[in-house]
């Protein structure tokens, strides 16, 4: 499914402040040998209405057989807090605002925010309006963490060394951990409309267009060239020659590659009967996040009347998020949408208390928030309320705004989506995704008749009197939303003639859709790479479909390999002759992002120095407007090869130049500086994509406690793959979070693994194990194999 890079649900602060505390609780081993967890035996768990039963397989995944639903739930929520009990702990934290409590003062900024957005009054306000079967699950599961909590006094070593012990959990706490959904695949929406509207107010509106498609070249093959809402520009010359003009040269780099690129993605494809041997349609769902130990999914097994379910649940919640029973696989993908409006709130000029709504000046509302910070006085915090949502923090261009984002909308949050669990149809999986109110997501579907779907989950605004691109005022009543897509209009696509449906983040819109949607989806190179893909394969299986998630192809960077070696014409390499070893390193990439592939890191390094150099110089009016302003948009390799395509002689980005293609060739070379000043000690000839992507997903502990590392992160290895222009993606801290396959009914012939293992305790025989499977692309069973480990709960 995304931060600065990747916005983790759990714990990504440094944590160097920690180091204090180890001085205190002494650096050690002894933090780690705690019991480790029970597996085997008889316990009673509070209010379970029938003996239940835990199944343990060699990986520590747990099968768990229950009379029903809600003791499903109670004995999930007391198997997760055995194994992840601090990471859920963290992200109930994290959400509600409270980190400062256990990490003082470094936590501040990220608790002022999570107390603007006020999840944790939403989440109060929230649980009252479930269903109240949906209530009682999210209760069972609390009973199930808190029979844990009160059976075992020896806690993760995590808790010993920030010195406190976890509160009860309670039932809006998984409510929580929902909200920090919606935060970590939407709220980014914010930074583009912040970006947007200092460029509409600094730069003509022919700049703002070209900069700002909501498209390129592999997107508009998929969509077939259909129109959209921000169409690809001409180059608009004179407004930009007047822009380089009064350009100023003290500000650095204004452009940067997008942050979506490694930002909350996924691929999920499928393929209907009429693609396999024996008409069984299959999913494929790899979901991309930032990574860190223990991984953000745990996997489970869950048995009980009419459903047999696989899949993997967020810890701190009751649900699968991704998987199947007997009847329905569904996998998700981020739909990279915009549900989150800046509203300029205008101000009353005789009292600053007030803002105009209507014909009428409304006093704005006050929430006292009071952030406890563990070694300090605590902070208190004034937010201020409007009709809209709260004010926040941040002004845009010193007027101030208000945050209108469906996350902070309780109407328009709901659980529903556990519902798929149950699901028994295509069509019922369809109207649950539909009705369903948590993060926007693209959901694909398989069931067991061989067909296959697609629609949309959460709620869509209906935005009227603008497209929520640029912040604008709501008071006269023409612009706002009103109310949200209902589920009936929902899009869907149904068992398509071509028998697959791929989903990867891209644009799936044109301008001919009823809603505004989003404006920044992702480039749409994987979609079109797995679509191409598919469509070669005659026959497929769970292993073809499999093998795809491994593929490292990107044949987005081979412009950029043909654009250098223009530049490095015979001419040019006879004048410098140093530059033929690098002709001949570019022209040895294969193509690939493979551990050994050559060339790959100096073209990445090459787009991004491009992306700078062209573009930063005609951006000055906006750093002047605001000082943190930096461009970033998924889309900007269509500008930026437009202008790399026709080099406009007066748009050259650099007067020490005398033409583009020297201007390039010098890019070219600092590129090539750039990514060698990373790796001492290795010759150009040696530099490959091994030596730059290399994978050592780390606990939040390890950098405050060095000697620890060793024990508390996975090994640091090379990996295949790359950021958001393969489909195997991967990079340092993020990538697939796992990686399914499977069949409706087909259980024992899916395919699950992920990062790390299903244990957070760093000496557990599972903390690690799954790790290598993922590194090297090789299977696990997605259901569990034969037990090693039995736990009987019975009835208090």
């Amino acid at each position: 499914m995304m931060t600065n890079k990747t916005k983790k649900i759990g714990l990504t602060i440094g944590l160097g402040a920690v180091g204090l505390l180890a001085a205190t609780a002494g650096l050690g081993y002894w933090w780690l040998f705690q019991p480790l967890p029970v597996l085997d035996g008889e316990f009673q768990l509070a209010r379970l209405s029938a003996p239940a039963g835990i199944d343990t397989d060699s990986h520590g995944i747990p099968l768990i057989r229950a009379d029903n639903r809600i003791d499903a739930a109670r004995v999930l929520g007391y198997v997760t807090a055995r194994d992840r009990l601090f990471q859920m702990d963290l992200m109930r934290r994290k959400t509600a605002g409270r980190l400062s409590e256990v990490f003082g003062a470094m936590a501040v900024n990220s608790d002022t925010q999570a107390r603007i957005y006020g999840f944790n009054v939403k989440a109060k306000q929230l649980l009252p309006k479930l269903p109240v079967h949906h209530r009682q699950y999210l209760q069972a599961y609390a009973e199930g963490v808190n029979s844990y909590l009160q059976q075992n006094t020896a806690l993760p070593f995590e808790f010993k060394v920030l010195g406190y012990r976890p509160g009860p959990w309670q039932a809006a706490d998984s409510l929580l951990i929902v909200f920090g959904m919606f935060d970590n695949l939407t709220a980014w929406a914010e930074r583009g409309e912040r970006m947007l509207s200092v460029m509409e107010r600094t730069l003509p509106a022919d700049v703002v267009a070209f900069f700002t498609p909501d498209s390129d070249r592999f997107t508009d093959a998929l969509m077939q060239h259909a129109a959209s809402l921000r169409p690809p520009q001409p180059i608009p010359v004179q407004s930009m020659q007047t822009l380089l003009a009064n350009r100023s040269t003290s500000f650095g780099t204004l452009a940067t590659a997008s942050p979506g690129e490694e930002l909350a993605g996924s691929n999920a494809w499928a393929v209907s009967g009429s693609k396999t041997g024996d008409g069984r349609a299959i999913l494929a769902n790899d979901m991309h996040l930032g990574i860190s130990v223990p991984n953000i999914w745990y996997r489970v097994e869950l048995h009980y009347p009419k459903v047999k379910a696989a899949g993997l649940n967020l810890p701190g919640t009751p649900f699968l998020i991704a998987g199947s029973n007997q009847h329905v696989a569904w996998g998700m993908t981020n739909l990279a949408g915009d549900f989150l409006d800046l509203v300029k709130l205008e101000i009353n000029p005789d009292n600053s208390g007030q803002y105009r709504h209507g014909d009428a000046w409304c006093d704005f509302g006050e929430r006292r928030e009071v952030i406890e910070i563990k070694g300090e006085e605590s902070k208190l915090l004034t937010v201020r309320e409007t009709l809209w949502g709260p004010v926040a923090q941040q002004p845009i261009l010193d007027e101030p705004v208000a945050i209108h984002w469906v996350a902070l909308d309780v109407d328009a949050v709901n659980i529903d989506i556990l519902e798929l669990e149950q699901s028994e149809s295509l069509e019922q999986s369809l109207a649950v995704a539909n009705r369903a109110g948590g993060p926007q997501l693209n959901v694909v579907l398989a069931d067991e008749h061989g067909h296959i779907a697609w629609t949309l989950t959460g709620k869509i605004p209906r935005r009227f009197g603008g497209d929520g691109l640029i912040s604008r005022s709501w008071a006269d009543g023409k612009t706002g939303w009103n109310h949200y897509v209902q589920p009936s209009d929902m899009p869907r696509i149904v068992d398509p003639p071509a028998g697959i449906i791929v989903s990867a983040n891209e644009r799936r819109f044109a301008a001919d859709f009823p809603y505004t949607i989003g404006h920044q989806f992702a480039n749409g190179y994987r979609a079109y790479r797995i679509d191409q893909r598919l469509k070669q394969t005659k026959q497929h299986s769970e292993w073809s479909l499999f093998n795809l998630q491994q593929d490292t192809e990107t044949e987005f960077y081979s412009y950029y390999q043909q654009l250098a070696l223009q530049v490095l014409t015979p001419e040019v390499v006879n004048q410098q002759p140093a530059l033929a070893e690098l002709r001949g390193y570019l022209m040895r990439w294969n193509g690939r992002a493979d551990i050994e592939s050559l060339g790959l890191p100096v073209l990445i390094e090459f787009r991004k120095q491009l992306i700078d150099a062209v573009l930063s110089p005609f951006l000055s009016a906006c750093k002047q407007a605001d000082k943190d302003f930096v461009y970033a948009w998924n889309y900007v390799d269509t500008p930026l090869q437009t202008l790399l395509n026709e080099k406009p002689a007066p748009l050259l980005p650099d007067p020490r130049y005398n033409n583009w293609d020297r201007f390039i060739l010098a890019q070219l070379v600092v590129s090539t500086e750039k990514a060698m000043s990373r790796h001492s000690g290795i010759t150009l000839a040696d530099l490959n994509w091994g030596k730059q992507n290399v994978v050592g997903h780390a606990h939040p502990f390890s950098k405050a406690f060095s000697l620890l590392s060793p024990v508390l992160d996975m090994p640091r290895r090379p990996v295949a793959g790359c950021g958001g222009y393969c489909v195997r993606v991967t990079g340092p801290d993020y990538g697939a979070s796992e990686r399914l396959v499977v069949s409706p009914n087909h259980l024992q012939d899916g395919i699950l693994h992920m990062p790390g293992g299903q244990s957070g305790h760093p000496l557990s025989a599972f903390y690690r194990d799954q790790q290598p499977f993922w590194l090297d692309g090789l299977p696990l069973s997605l259901i569990a194999d034969h037990p090693e480990h039995t736990l009987r709960l019975i009835p208090e």
